[in-house]
């Protein structure tokens, strides 16, 4: 392969992005992905950062955290977390990316604490991804794929999926969406309509459904139009490589 599997996570992370969405974009991975998505089919789309800052374009030069120069020169509008929240919470953020230490099969996210050798290790928290989990129209979850972290129960819901599964999500009377997609290291998730658990819809090339499975901490389910993820496009990958000329995120 001529990419790596980050560089594959960040075009799949585009290719959810549609033309004149706004998106609560996030560091890293889908900071790359929103980038991409602009580049090539979603010109009109709009990303939002909780610090405040809203762009219609990515940031001229590379950023490593959300307040970087980069990030307010030349951007839209520079105001507040409250003011980005805000739009959240009025039901205007289409979509929101996010991730976790661990998920589970109904797309809770934990960001709280783990246990590692006996021990609970406390994680940074929300921040704001429970709000967007709960408020955007969508949530895309981009993480590692891993078994410590694919647990059958994640050990603190954080940011909520589909909690226990069926209608927890209406029943909580959650206004956001809810997640749509998991893309991993290995696969693509989605979720089944019904029962809210996740299901692997794509591996990425390279990779067997039965590495996923033995990275999976749950009987895997396989939807029935199980594929292969497409290999980034050629112009996808010099969008990817674009933003991230030094592989910082994607290497």
């Amino acid at each position: 392969m001529n990419y790596t599997r980050r560089e594959l996570m960040v075009v799949a992370a585009a290719r959810e992005i549609h033309d004149g969405e706004k998106v609560f974009v996030g560091m890293r991975l889908p900071l790359l992905g929103f980038a991409v998505a602009k580049e090539l089919h979603a010109p009109n789309a709009i990303g939002l950062f909780e610090n405040g800052v809203i762009r219609d374009w990515p940031a001229l030069d590379p950023i490593f955290t959300m307040s970087d120069p980069p990030n307010v020169a030349r951007s839209l509008y520079c105001g507040a977390l409250l003011d980005v929240m805000g739009l959240l919470q009025s039901g205007r953020v289409d979509v929101g990316f996010i991730g976790g230490a661990e998920v589970d099969r109904f797309g809770n996210l934990n960001t709280h604490w783990v246990v590692e050798n006996g021990k609970r290790i406390r994680l940074p928290g929300s921040g704001g991804a429970a709000d967007i989990a709960t408020l955007a129209g969508r949530c895309i979850i981009i993480m590692n794929h891993e078994k410590r972290r694919f647990q059958p129960r994640v050990h603190f819901i954080t940011s909520p999926g589909y909690g226990d599964g069926g209608d927890w999500h209406q029943q909580k009377q959650l206004r956001g969406g809810g997640p749509s997609r998991v893309i991993t290291s290995l696969g693509i998730f989605s979720f089944e309509p019904f029962s809210g658990e996740m299901v692997l819809s794509s591996f990425h090339p390279g990779v067997t459904v039965e590495e996923i499975r033995g990275q999976t901490g749950w009987p895997l389910r396989l939807s029935e139009d199980l594929h292969e993820t497409p290999a980034p496009s050629a112009g996808e990958l010099a969008a990817v490589r674009k933003y991230d000329p030094n592989a910082v995120w994607t290497s």
